[in-house]
């Protein structure tokens, strides 16, 4: 992240270990939150291609459908697949969007007990624009921690 042009990382979280989603017949996935301050100039819309190209250089391959379609374009055999990275942009500051290539917030954080307390453990103030406080939707979930690992069905 540190080198992308505009971009400057302000915090991370630690690595929580979570069990698979979907397709769970796959190792334990490796999850991690990290805070970036964006230039002005910065767009989401530059940010998330920006994310993708770090994807591509790190080897990740996208069925063609799901890379046109943004976050969330993938059918779930695909989405839950394991895959050597996988980089979303869940929050741009309070900014709500619904385009074709973007979705802000992240449209399925707020059901994710792997993205809200890795969210949490850095910014224990957090809202989901739209949704409120993202600690009040990680209470709505089923989930239960045990160490660094995180347990969800």
């Amino acid at each position: 992240m540190e080198a992308l042009e505009g971009v400057a990382p302000a915090g991370r979280s630690r690595v929580w270990r979570t069990e698979p989603q979907g397709f769970r017949d796959q190792p334990w996935f490796a999850n991690q939150v990290l805070a970036l301050d964006c230039a002005p100039a910065l767009s989401p819309l530059g940010l998330l291609a920006d994310l993708l190209a770090v994807e591509t250089a790190m080897g990740r391959k996208r069925p063609a459908a799901a890379a046109e379609a943004g976050q969330g374009g993938a059918p779930p055999e695909v989405r839950f697949a394991p895959r050597v990275i996988d980089l979303d942009l869940l929050l741009f500051g309070a900014l709500m969007l619904n385009g074709s290539g973007l979705v802000l917030p992240h449209p399925r954080m707020h059901e994710r007990a792997f993205v809200l307390v890795p969210l949490l453990e850095l910014a224990p103030d957090a809202v989901i624009p739209g949704l409120g406080p993202a600690d009040r939707a990680l209470a709505r979930l089923p989930y239960r921690l045990d160490g660094d690992r995180i347990h969800q069905r």
